[in-house]
């Protein structure tokens, strides 16, 4: 693959993945509060947090197949920025806890078109880069995610429920107007003829499942604690509605940190299954400390500690994902990878809130400190399996 992309392309594209994930996250710090406020149980609050990572279950599979079969990327990238826009729009629009489950469903419907994001972004660069570009445009997310959830709070306090909402909705028109003329190489889509058998062969790769049953309790861990219930969490506690945002950046920033040393620093000494293994061990323990802890700095403290841990994660395990599989196959193995750890925004959130409904909030913080200690103990089961396989080929 050539390395010769102009600079300008890929800070263009950069921007139009910026535009489809800000929209998402500068309402989730208030939306389990918002719909608390508007009469759902924490039932009801894990079923529409659940149902964004249903969505992309049951969506990213078919948009990578499709993707690869009609050799298409772009239109499913403006396609997804515009799906986010009516998203957005139509939280600010309904006062219905329904039409909020709609509304959590589309985003996610949205969010799968990411497979096709991942897939260009990728052919910008070489084989040998990938986990690079993986680290810059994961970057990006955390950025979008950080600026979003950051100034969340402030927003509501300032003028109302709604306004994250219509920011939203503005951004994703925005990015898909700017999606038109981003810069689709040609080895972003197959050079030669790919059938469906090969494609769904993809399925079968011991690497890719691993990576995806690993990215599964990862997505869990987030998508329970900072994206679900850490907001509700805080003001149960006592705090304010805009200390929201401060626990958000306590987050958010050392996340970022991670996400953009990971592919320079931290990997090259530790190895990929050692920087997995230590980064769901601090995610781990620091997600069972949190409903030990009421003061506000020490919060802060373990907050800060388990965003760098899943930091370390998440662009690891994205570049995993793809780097043993060929070109012309790379988005049914997005597709698959993603929809797979989908499993986990979906089932981690809706477990959760029904473990917090029957038991209170601190149960939901336990059982996902335990999804990271799960991961940990396959990492290790895998590693002696691989020495033991390693020595018998020797011999």
């Amino acid at each position: 693959m050539s390395t010769r992309i102009p600079n300008k392309e890929k800070y263009l594209f950069l921007v139009v993945s910026f535009a489809i994930w800000f929209p998402h996250f500068i309402y989730l710090p208030i939306l389990s509060p918002y719909m608390e406020v508007m009469g759902g149980t924490y039932t009801f609050i894990g079923l529409v947090l659940g149902s964004y990572g249903l969505m992309q279950f049951l969506f990213r599979m078919p948009i990578g197949i499709t993707s690869d079969l009609l050799k298409l990327r772009k239109p499913f990238i403006i396609c997804g920025l515009v799906i986010g826009a009516l998203s957005c729009f139509l939280y600010a629009f309904t006062d219905s806890l329904g039409w909020i489950l709609v509304a959590r469903s589309l985003a996610g419907i949205a969010a799968a078109t990411w497979v096709v994001f991942a897939v260009v972004y990728s052919s910008y660069f070489s084989d040998r880069e990938v986990h690079r570009a993986m680290s810059s445009i994961s970057f990006v997310v955390v950025l979008a995610q950080l600026l979003g959830m950051m100034f969340s709070g402030f927003l509501v306090n300032a003028w109302g429920w709604q306004t994250p909402f219509w920011i939203g909705g503005f951004v994703s028109l925005t990015g898909a107007v700017l999606a038109f003329f981003i810069y689709e190489p040609k080895s972003a889509v197959p050079k030669t003829p790919v059938n469906l058998r090969d494609l769904t062969s993809v399925i079968r790769e011991p690497q890719l499942l691993k990576i995806a049953l690993l990215s599964i309790l990862a997505h869990s861990i987030i998508f329970t604690t900072t994206f679900g219930f850490i907001p509700t969490y805080v003001t149960s506690i006592g705090f304010e509605a805009s200390d929201i945002s401060l626990i958000v950046f306590a987050f958010m920033i050392p996340h970022a940190i991670a996400t953009l040393f990971m592919g320079k620093m931290i990997v090259p000494r530790l190895g990929n299954w050692r920087s997995l293994k230590y980064g769901f061990l601090m995610a781990a323990l620091f997600t069972l400390l949190t409903p030990l802890v009421e003061s506000k700095w020490l919060l802060l403290s373990v907050q800060g500690f388990s965003g760098f841990a899943l930091g370390v994660l998440f662009p690891l395990l994205l570049g995993m994902s793809i780097e043993s599989i060929s070109h012309e196959k790379r988005a049914t193995a997005m597709g698959v990878y993603q929809a797979l750890y989908a499993i986990g925004m979906f089932v981690g959130p809706l477990v959760a809130g029904m473990l917090n409904s029957s038991f209170g909030l601190a149960a939901g913080f336990y059982f996902t400190g335990l999804l990271g200690l799960t991961a940990c103990v396959l990492i290790v089961l895998w590693e002696k399996r691989n020495r033991i396989k390693s020595l018998k080929d020797i011999r």
